[in-house]
């Protein structure tokens, strides 16, 4: 099963050239790599985000595989999918799926399903593709898209990623993607935005997911945001760094109504 792309040429340039170029803009140089437990990037188009996305990917160490969670914006397929076979396609390459952690996931998750049709048009995942194929060709991913979910059933999703990664003796890396504030502005959207973050930077799971809720913060991705955070923590993950903040409007110029934007780097 093939997975081609569907946001190629709106959210990224839809040309391998092109795309390669603009990838390597974002890129930081001369950044210490560490080995990521899990890490959080955001997912608009990469004329907006890709600063922040591509200063995440330039500090990590490249895993075996990608287990990859994001909100799903389309409303299509299970409330909680996981793909698990075949390969993913962006202008610049191909990742395949890692079949054995898919499955291992699948089987120690009860509130998980196999399915295909929510990622099918669903771009949060597929934006990270052209860092990641840029910097490791050969790695694997697991993409995860979650529609909805109780902290309770993101706890359980959390724990049977975390016990999958465990029976594998090679390198993962969590994913979150997420944009933080959406559509107010920026001086709301840095504010709100911090009242996450600190939480997520201090390794609080449930207080990332009460504060969103409680304060009505537009962060799309913070269900899987908070599945990273609960499972990287079971895995050994001691700190985070906040590796890059932005809004839309440091790019557009508009200040008035912007997305916020966040990289996130945990380690043991």
């Amino acid at each position: 099963m093939l997975r081609h792309p569907s946001v190629s040429g709106q959210f990224y340039h839809g040309s391998a050239p092109r795309l390669e170029q603009q990838v390597s803009q974002y890129l930081g140089t001369g950044m210490a790599r560490e080995k990521a437990v899990g890490i959080m990037v955001p997912h608009a188009g990469l004329v907006y985000s890709g600063a922040v996305a591509g200063a995440v990917y330039s500090s990590i160490d490249m895993p075996k595989t990608f287990v990859m969670i994001g909100p799903n914006h389309t409303g299509l397929g299970a409330r909680i999918a996981v793909m698990d076979e075949g390969e993913w396609e962006v202008p610049t390459g191909k990742l395949r799926i890692d079949r054995k952690l898919a499955g291992r996931i699948l089987m120690n998750t009860e509130c998980a399903e196999r399915d295909a049709k929510a990622h099918t048009f669903e771009h949060s995942l597929e934006v990270q593709l052209p860092f990641i194929v840029h910097f490791s060709p050969e790695t694997a991913i697991v993409p995860i898209t979650m529609l909805s979910a109780t902290y309770d059933q993101c706890a359980g999703l959390a724990e049977g990623v975390a016990k999958a990664i465990q029976s594998v003796d090679y390198p993962v890396t969590i994913l979150a993607s997420s944009d933080m504030s959406h559509y107010v502005p920026d001086r709301i959207a840095r504010q709100k935005d911090k009242t996450a973050l600190d939480r997520l930077l201090s390794l609080d799971p449930r207080g990332l997911f009460d504060t969103v809720v409680r304060e009505r913060i537009s962060m799309c991705g913070y269900l899987p945001a908070t599945v990273m955070l609960i499972a990287s923590k079971i895995l050994g993950a001691a700190s985070a760094r906040l590796v890059r903040y932005m809004t839309s409007g440091d790019v557009s110029g508009d200040y008035e109504s912007v997305v916020g934007y966040a990289g996130v780097v945990l380690t043991a």
